[in-house]
């Protein structure tokens, strides 16, 4: 079943490679992308009876590369920043939120409703409830959309949605027959007992446990999914590391250009003040080509240069009714609308990995619900965890082989415009704090459509577990 996967996508009648040509030709020809970029007018996807949910503002901290600036923190003080520069930069009173919903992925066990105690220390009302959220990678994702559903269901109209990773101190844990030993030393009432319990302490005892990013049903790595995931779908070392360098490339753009305005300067205690993320490194291809494999030795196509690496970061947005938004004089940045989750085999027959094909299962599910085509969207927001899990995508996207035999259905979804795809950059470049991210998503492409004059736009994720999200984002009239 595999090589026939492989011998099928291979034989796909557009190759990714002539996307990310065209992708890199937008980098060192703007003028290009400009006369593309034209003002929509459609349908709007509102719909009678149902309430205009408007994402008002967005922010969130930089993104740092993990054990740097941040590595002295806890989880909670980057959550609490980035909620402060919410409440900067939106005068909101810190009594008129009726919830605050935060995810995250690795929790910190002092803090492990990390949304309250964030909450707290930025000094919201306690009166606010607040609760906390993990679905991996789509983690803020779903705590945007639960946000959603209180206001659908008329319970809010006002929400704080957002998301944190620390991954500079993740925790490490003691062995299992450890645990166990130091946990009947704490019951143990005889000085024999206690004595008996440490002489049965082992050296082998003490080796930690460590956490890893891998999926617990299969035991597998994220990077060791993507390897197999790129080799499956034919798509070379070449491909990876040009999206990579495409990422990087635009995100260096957008960052020297002040595009990246959800980025909030934040002053960590003891050290300077951070203003802007430090994971963007436009390399060479030549300079990447020297990079070994990091997962399937010696011949995989995964490298350090074609991932998201670990980050550090916190991301917050400000969701209302429109209604409440207008009279508390907002204007609101986009429309929220429909959105899917789904969900797959994470060992999948063909053992492509829990890395699979998210955003190629969940994109054309959220545009049926809304009554569009890939056509319709003019910009596109996807989730990098790496280079070869996006290429893998297009190249799904793309194969009516793949839409018939997996998705059931009669033709291919089709592949993103690459002139509307990630053009600020994306995970790769910009950094993947796992909680985070799909909050920068919704507010990038919020910021796209007014930058770029569209219409819609479109988010897509994949997370651990064989899991997606997408999301359909509307453009609030100028």
């Amino acid at each position: 079943m595999a090589s026939m996967l492989l011998k099928s996508m291979r034989t796909c009648s557009v190759s990714p490679s002539w996307a990310v040509r065209l992708g890199k030709s937008l980098i060192v020809s703007p003028y290009f992308f400009f006369l593309s970029v034209q003002t929509k007018s459609k349908k709007t996807l509102a719909r009678p009876g149902v309430k205009n949910i408007v994402l008002v503002e967005g922010v969130r901290t930089p993104f740092l590369m993990s054990g740097t600036t941040y590595a002295d923190l806890m989880p909670h003080d980057l959550a609490r920043a980035a909620l402060q520069g919410l409440l900067h930069k939106t005068g909101l009173p810190k009594d008129a939120v009726d919830y605050i919903i935060y995810g995250t992925v690795i929790q910190e066990v002092k803090t492990s409703n990390v949304a309250r105690e964030a909450a707290l220390g930025a000094g919201f009302s306690d009166k606010i409830p607040a609760h906390t959220v993990t679905m991996a990678c789509i983690s803020s994702n779903q705590a945007m959309t639960s946000a959603v559903g209180l206001i659908a269901a008329g319970q809010c109209d006002a929400v704080v949605a957002g998301g944190v990773e620390f991954m500079s101190d993740v925790p490490i844990r003691h062995s299992r027959k450890m645990r166990k030993t130091m946990l009947s030393l704490n019951k143990a009432k005889t000085l024999g007992q206690r004595l008996s319990l440490i002489g049965s302490i082992r050296l082998a005892h003490l080796s930690p446990e460590l956490p890893a990013v891998a999926e617990f049903s299969t035991a597998e790595t994220m990077g060791h999914s993507a390897d197999r995931l790129a080799a499956a779908f034919g798509v070379s070392r070449l491909e990876q590391d040009e999206f990579a360098l495409r990422s990087h490339s635009l995100a260096k753009k957008a960052q020297d250009d002040s595009l990246l305005q959800d980025v909030i300067a934040f002053k960590v205690p003891g050290r300077d003040i951070v203003f802007k993320d430090n994971g963007i490194r436009p390399s060479s291809m030549q300079q990447m080509a020297k990079l070994k494999p990091a997962f399937i030795k010696p011949h995989g196509t995964v490298t350090a240069a074609n991932s998201s690496f670990l980050t550090d970061g916190a991301s917050a947005v400000l969701i209302m009714s429109e209604e409440k938004a207008l009279a508390m004089g907002y204007k609101p940045k986009a429309y929220l609308r429909d959105f899917v989750y789904v969900s797959q085999d994470p060992k999948d027959q063909l053992l492509l990995g829990n890395l699979i094909l998210r955003p190629t299962y969940a994109s054309p599910k959220v545009l049926e619900r809304a009554g569009l085509s890939m056509s319709d969207i003019d910009v596109f927001e996807f989730h990098e965890a790496f280079a070869g899990q996006i290429m893998a995508n297009l190249k799904a996207m793309d194969s009516d082989w793949f839409a018939q035999t997996y998705m059931g259905r009669k033709s291919k979804v089709g592949t993103p415009p690459m002139e509307k795809f990630n053009l600020w950059g994306g995970s790769l470049s910009l950094g993947h704090p796992f909680g985070a991210t799909g909050c920068r998503l919704v507010t990038t492409v919020a910021h796209r459509l007014k930058k770029e004059g569209g219409q819609y736009g479109l988010v897509a994720a994949c997370a651990a577990g064989g899991q997606g999200h997408a999301m359909v984002i509307e453009a609030y009239p100028q």
